[in-house]
């Protein structure tokens, strides 16, 4: 690895980062003055600056820590707060060089100070830089270059290893950051998890079928098993990491609004604060967004459901087999659009909501849109499982409003007819082939929108743009920045242009793809065993897919530091619970060999529904205490480093007050007995001053003494002895 990292640091030129600064649209002037004002704010903070051309009427704005000594400085600041807020067990070493020679920088704490130094308020010590800031309307992006000889050492350590080792995890966190680092240690532990249930649900599908109340007990077990062993894990992960409470030091957002300042109790220091009972009313507002979100999206999913059967299941004329395909395209038209403008909702409440920090408006946003996430990939599968398959008799008949979909193409009313109530017969596979299409068809296409569609066309779009450069290079109309380049530069310069045009990676969103998934599990893999079985090889496509993303197809993100993977747990957490009553109702109605009801609502028993239903519950709440009641038990190499690391530092403290033998009290100082003590002694006793306690003891005066008067008890006592025995 050294030689990977020497060879990285030639290949990026020891440039930390790279402001694409656009001036398109700007006046010549406004420009020179707005990059001198940014060149300035940069330098000011002890950032060294460069400046080469970019494309499309921008500048390569390329960016360093300038003064070893003062970066150095910023680092030590770093580890001390970490340490003042409890995330560092030992305290730095007072001497800066001791500090890095025991602790390297690694290099996404090196890029995350230097990102600081340019993003962070004026008044916290920082440039005040940031993307989409009135301030900056130039600045389009900020970014670390990608290490692309880590990048190769990566995908090729990747391409032959199976399960990722605690150090794999190190690697992936000293170059990209605890929040990136955490995504693929979950993802990890998933995909090693999921080794049981796949081989469990690859047994149960020979042997038991579908909807067997065994495997739903089983699978309910493990969803229960892996949440709790990943809030276990995510703990000692985050000791490990030195970030366990970092979200609760993060830095205030430019756009927090105060309203007062107060005195903080702990540090002492004035702290800006917003009303949290204010805050908690302006929460509340998420009660009729989510029941907006319902009401919206759950009116499209049920039309374009009903609309799905009506071609299916009851139109009989021309075309059916291509029209049963217009409630998919209508649902990929508008379910899109209405989920883009209810995010915009959620954001605008998100904003009004006022947080502090960055972390805690984006947990916020992520609760938030997890609703519409819910709400679009299982209301499909709610509705076939528990309206479709026990209501089919008596609703049918209702779908004639449907009819006008079709009535184009049909050829007579009785291709259109409705069947009459009880002469509808429902299709027992319907429930079984949409949770196939999301356990294989919907992850395939998945993985090709997410890796190969972006790989394609950065690969078009990369030639159209050289078509047209060459041919307005032939024209002279265009400025072609690569014929200002010094050429032991120029490669160099063409992979950072590369790199400006690609989007930036959120690790949220691989979050929320694996949070879904595990939701599919856990509420309706019973309907089909096989569903971990193909989750487990799709997981193992994932995290290497993932890491070719990162590497190939996004800009390097940048190195943020978490303490875990967020509200994504609570969602875990949620989904588990959920899972519980969905099984068991699943099981219940599908319990007369798989069919499920007829679509009569009469041969469904609604107390044993319902009884069926909370007896799960209790049994899933009872499962998860004990669970987590057990592995609170187990040793944790995490919570052990922590113990010792406070052990040790408390151990030097002392050492350091009072040396080795910091364990003991001072002695004392001894009295020699003397005549004069004695005398002293008697003359007090005589005074009356002494008690009978204090003579008592007082009557011997040192173990010396002791010995003496002990001794010659024993002389007499043998003595006399002797005497009785002669």
């Amino acid at each position: 690895m050294a030689r990977a990292e020497s060879k990285a640091v030639h290949d990026n030129l020891n440039v930390d980062y790279v402001i694409n600064y656009r001036f398109l649209d700007t006046s010549k002037s406004e420009a020179q003055k707005d990059l001198e004002r940014l060149v300035q704010a940069l330098a000011r903070v002890g950032l060294q600056v460069t400046v080469r051309a970019g494309e499309n009427c921008s500048l390569l704005i390329f960016v360093k820590a300038a003064d070893g000594e003062r970066f150095e400085n910023e680092i030590y600041k770093q580890r001390v707060k970490d340490w003042l807020h409890g995330l560092r067990a030992a305290q730095p070493d007072r001497e800066t060089k001791d500090v890095l020679n025991q602790a390297p920088a690694t290099d996404a704490e090196r890029h995350r100070v230097v990102h600081h130094l340019i993003t962070t308020s004026v008044s916290d010590g920082g440039a005040g830089i940031n993307v989409g800031s009135t301030d900056w309307k130039h600045v389009e992006a900020i970014f670390p270059l990608h290490d692309h000889s880590f990048n190769k050492y990566w995908m090729t350590k990747w391409a032959t290893t199976t399960f990722l080792k605690a150090e794999d995890l190190d690697e992936i966190r000293d170059r990209f950051g605890e929040k990136v680092a955490f995504y693929f240690a979950f993802t990890q532990s998933y995909f090693t998890f999921l080794i049981f249930p796949a081989a469990f649900g690859f047994s149960a599908w020979v042997l038991l079928g579908g909807y067997s109340p065994v495997y739903a007990i089983v699978n309910s077990l493990w969803c229960i098993t892996f949440v709790e062993y990943w809030k276990h894990q995510e703990i000692d992960l985050g000791i490990r990491w030195g970030v366990r409470g970092v979200s609760d030091i993060q830095e205030k957002r430019r756009e927090f609004k105060y309203e007062t300042q107060v005195k903080d109790p702990v540090t002492g220091e004035s702290k800006e604060v917003f009303p949290a009972f204010k805050r908690l009313g302006r929460q509340a507002l998420a009660i009729p967004f989510a029941l907006l979100a319902i009401l919206a999206l759950g009116t499209i999913i049920v039309t374009c459901f009903s609309i799905e059967i009506f071609i299916s299941e009851v139109y009989t004329g021309p075309f059916k087999n291509v029209l049963v395909y217009l409630p998919t395209i209508l649902l990929t038209t508008f379910v899109p659009t209405m989920s883009t403008f209810l995010t915009q909702i959620a954001t605008k409440i998100n904003d009004y909501e006022n947080y502090e920090t960055a972390e805690g408006y984006k947990t916020a946003l992520t609760a938030k849109i997890f609703i519409l996430n819910f709400i679009t990939s299982y209301l499909g599968i709610f509705l076939t499982a528990f309206i479709y398959v026990p209501f089919a008799g008596p609703l049918v008949p209702y779908l004639d409003v449907f009819h006008v979909t079709a009535r184009p193409f049909a050829q007579n009313e009785k291709q259109l007819k409705v069947p009459k109530p009880g002469a509808f017969s429902i299709n027992p596979n319907r429930l079984k082939n949409q949770v196939i299409y999301f356990a294989i068809t919907a992850q395939v296409v998945n993985f090709f929108l997410e890796t190969v569609v972006p790989y394609v066309k950065r690969k078009g779009t990369k030639k159209y743009q050289s078509m047209k450069a060459e041919r307005a290079a032939g024209k002279g109309g265009t400025f072609d920045a690569a014929l200002n380049d010094h050429a032991e530069e120029s490669e160099f310069l063409t992979r950072c242009r590369s790199e400006v045009d690609l989007p930036d990676y959120d690790v949220t969103d691989d979050l929320r793809e694996m949070v879904v998934q595990f939701g599919y599990l856990a509420l309706f893999s019973v309907v089909w065993p096989l569903v971990p079985v193909c989750y487990f090889v799709n997981n193992w496509i994932e995290l290497r897919s993932d890491a070719f993303k990162i590497c190939l197809e996004t800009r390097r993100p940048t190195p943020f530091r978490s303490d875990g993977i967020g509200p994504w747990l609570d969602s875990l957490s949620f989904l588990t619970w959920v899972g519980s009553l969905t099984s068991a109702a699943i099981v219940y109605l599908f319990s007369n060999g798989g069919s499920g009801p007829d679509g009569s609502p009469a041969t469904i028993k609604g107390w044993a529904l319902l009884l069926t239903m909370f007896f799960s519950e209790h049994i899933y709440l009872i499962v998860r205490l004990a669970v987590g009641a057990a592995l609170s038990k187990l040793d944790s190499p995490g919570m052990n480093k922590e113990r010792a690391e406070r052990y040790l530092v408390r151990k030097r403290y002392l050492q350091e007050q009072f040396g080795d033998n910091a364990m003991e009290l001072p002695p004392r100082s001894t009295e020699k007995i003397t005549r004069e003590s004695l005398e002293d002694d008697a003359r007090a006793s005589s005074l009356g001053t002494a008690t009978p306690a204090s003579r008592f003891w007082s009557r011997q005066r040192g173990w010396e003494e002791s010995v003496q008067i002990g001794e010659s008890l024993i002389d007499k006592m043998t003595a006399i002895d002797n005497k009785k025995t002669q």
